[in-house]
């Protein structure tokens, strides 16, 4: 077989191969959360310097960063005290939202790679968020 095509075959192969595990990998957009929500009006910008790791899967918190990786908030639910205020960073290479549901007030807009959105909480309650591109993304503040 000539070594031209045997390389073309290859290299296509290899770009099915990595186009598979993308769609694999990829987070379900389909499912959409539902939830009671409420939010003051306050936001702000601010930059966050907080790097600490975090996990997906850590209960309640009372750290006031959110950092956007992996296709998740982590972490999932934080916990606030009345008039904190909450900043998020996209650390993925991907777009993200931070968008409040059934009525909480949030909303970031499109954070690229590396930008930040601040949300002050002036009233108490539980307010969940999702990312508009990915939906299956969630997160929860408890104001308290």
């Amino acid at each position: 077989m000539n070594k031209k095509l045997v390389g073309s075959v290859i290299a296509i192969v290899a770009v099915i191969a990595l186009v598979t595990v993308f769609i694999v990998t990829r987070p379900d957009d389909s499912e959409t959360p539902t939830s009671t929500a409420n939010s003051s009006d306050s936001s702000t910008d601010a930059t966050s310097n907080d790097n600490s790791p975090r996990n997906n899967d850590v209960p309640a918190t009372e750290t006031n960063t959110v950092d956007i990786e992996d296709f998740a908030f982590a972490p999932v639910s934080i916990k606030v005290k009345k008039g904190e205020t909450v900043t998020w960073t996209n650390k993925d290479s991907s777009p993200h939202t931070v968008t409040g549901t059934d009525g909480a007030k949030m909303d970031s807009g499109t954070l690229d790679q590396g930008k930040t959105y601040s949300f002050t909480f002036d009233e108490a309650g539980t307010f969940t968020y999702k990312c508009d591109f990915h939906p299956s993304m969630t997160g929860t503040v408890v104001v308290e």
